[in-house]
């Protein structure tokens, strides 16, 4: 069974400069990422939050308000 899921070319394997170009890529978007993910959670921190969830058992909402006044550092 093995066999038959065996790719029938065989690939050689990417050199050692292949493998850094792709792990820098990678990191590259990694750094977008963070850069994102931390202007969002600034221009969060600016403003409140409203979270409601319902409870699965009464089915009550609870209303949850975060407020920052921080900026989040670096």
């Amino acid at each position: 069974m093995l066999q038959k899921m065996k790719p029938k070319t065989k690939e050689k394997e990417p050199s050692l400069e292949q493998v850094q170009g792709r792990l820098d890529l990678l990191d590259q978007r990694l750094d977008a990422l963070d850069t994102m993910i931390t202007a969002i959670a600034e221009r969060i921190m600016r403003q409140p939050v409203n979270i409601t969830i319902t409870c699965p058992n009464c089915g009550r909402s609870i209303d949850i308000t975060l407020v920052g006044n921080e900026k989040i550092g670096r």
